[in-house]
């Protein structure tokens, strides 16, 4: 299994326009943030996409990745599906549309802000083209497969989002969360690697803070715990050093390879 984090920032991004802070004008490429989405390589061959955050095409030009087998959206908001269009480069090499899966909340967003995707009548113009895209509506708490890989949506509480992380096999997805709720913990139990959002270091109404974070981290007992979805007030290698024998905050670019038992 192999997990490419493709953005770990916040929705404002790191740096922030217009901010003068010493992160925001960091020389070290690790406080570079784009926002979150991450690829899962799984040991069969799948490879999944998680969200669509607006810098997809640079995200994944600087990661490599040529092909998807399908994408998997966490939730509705903005920072996690604006480049959604960009799946156009996936599904005009594809004999047929490319793989879907959301909430039926989360689908709903979609087919409002980009109906050109999902309408059977719409053609486009000759010599233009667009994204093509198959829709599966996934339940919190059923498992559903993807080419023979099995993922786990798991619910978790974000305001008046409706909220999934993936767990796949030994590997656990889980951002913009408040908490982890029991359902949520029972769901990760055995996870080996344990990616988790973690805002700012005071209290947040709908994210975990960097403290809340951990301490939901070691409840899960996780291997490796990376945080993800981080602001602009930690250096990363200042966060680093300060967390947890096993902890670690994740960056733009990190490559995590969890090999099979």
């Amino acid at each position: 299994m192999r997990l490419i984090f493709l953005g770990t920032g916040t929705s404002f991004g790191v740096p922030q326009i217009g901010c003068g802070c010493a992160v925001c004008h960091s020389a070290d490429p690790r406080d570079r943030r784009t926002r979150c989405g991450v690829v899962i390589q799984a040991p069969n061959g799948t490879t999944l996409l998680v969200d669509t955050p607006p810098e997809l095409r640079l995200q994944l030009v600087a990661a490599g990745i040529a092909s998807v087998d399908a994408v998997l959206f966490t939730h509705e908001h903005a920072d996690h599906i604006h480049g959604i269009d960009d799946l156009r480069a996936f599904s005009i090499r594809r004999a047929t549309p490319l793989p879907l899966y959301a909430e039926a909340t989360t689908f709903a967003t979609l087919e409002a802000r980009f109906p050109y995707i999902f309408d059977d009548g719409f053609r486009p113009l000759p010599g233009t083209t667009r994204p093509e895209g198959a829709k599966h509506v996934i339940t919190p708490g059923v498992p559903f497969e993807v080419q023979g890989t099995a993922v786990l949506p798991i619910a978790v509480p974000h305001g008046r989002a409706s909220v999934v992380g993936f767990r796949v096999g030994d590997l656990a997805y889980i951002t913009d969360a408040k908490t982890l709720p029991d359902t949520a913990l029972e769901a990760l139990a055995g996870v080996r690697v344990l990616i988790l959002n973690a805002l700012l270091r005071t209290p947040h109404p709908t994210h975990l803070s960097i403290s809340e974070a951990v301490t939901m981290a070691q409840r899960v007992g996780a291997e490796r715990t990376f945080l993800t979805h981080l602001t602009h007030e930690n250096l990363h290698a200042d966060l680093a050093a300060e967390l947890p024998s096993g902890i670690a905050p994740a960056h733009d670019g990190l490559v995590v390879d969890l090999p099979e038992l």
